[in-house]
């Protein structure tokens, strides 16, 4: 069904709660972010009303460096990227602009980027990170709660880390109750909030 390892929809409503879970199976499936969390409880109690989804993560893809995507070739006065994929080219430009300045930084094809007149050793410029992928994933994460939050449930409150997330959705204010019913859910799965 899954390859979540522990997932659980807590309702007032037993047959709300069974439509609740097949909807977050097909969110985190549609998004493909059923691979990624490892634990997930939901709490929906309509009469509150609140939803809350409570989380731990698997372990994140590592993050992107520039060796991961290109060969620094050093040359007198000059290091030439040879690129192997553009996926990252954009980001890996603009923290070399950044870095370097714009005149220090050369594109001359799609596959190609050089750097001028850069005092940095070429095993530093294959070290520089050019993305995480965790970021993409904690904004897809939040839109998929979204997606999954009932209908009018409009004021919200989202906090992730690296293995850890929480989601809680209203159509009220939210109160210091739910942190204690984040907390509570947290509990739950066998963890510290």
């Amino acid at each position: 069904m899954t390859a979540i390892e522990y997932f659980e929809v807590e309702c007032t409503e037993p047959l709300g709660g069974e439509y609740y879970k097949q909807i977050t199976i097909d969110v985190l499936l549609d998004h493909n972010l059923l691979r990624v969390i490892h634990k997930l409880h939901i709490f929906i109690d309509p009469k509150v009303p609140v939803f809350v989804a409570v989380g731990m993560l698997k372990k994140i893809t590592s993050l992107v460096r520039v060796r991961d995507f290109a060969n620094v070739n050093p040359l007198e006065g000059k290091m030439i990227l040879v690129i192997s994929d553009e996926t990252y080219l954009a980001p890996m430009l603009k923290i070399f602009w950044q870095r370097f300045g714009k005149d220090h930084v050369e594109q001359p094809d799609r596959f190609t980027v050089i750097l001028y007149d850069v005092a940095v050793d070429p095993k530093e410029i294959e070290e520089i990170v050019v993305a995480d992928p965790s970021e993409a994933l904690y904004k897809d994460l939040i839109y998929a709660f979204r997606c999954i939050a009932p209908e009018g449930f409009r004021v919200r409150r989202e906090t992730y880390g690296k293995e850890k997330f929480s989601f809680i959705s209203s159509e009220d204010t939210l109160t210091g109750s739910a942190d204690a019913l984040i907390s509570e859910k947290f509990r739950l799965m066998g963890e510290t909030p």
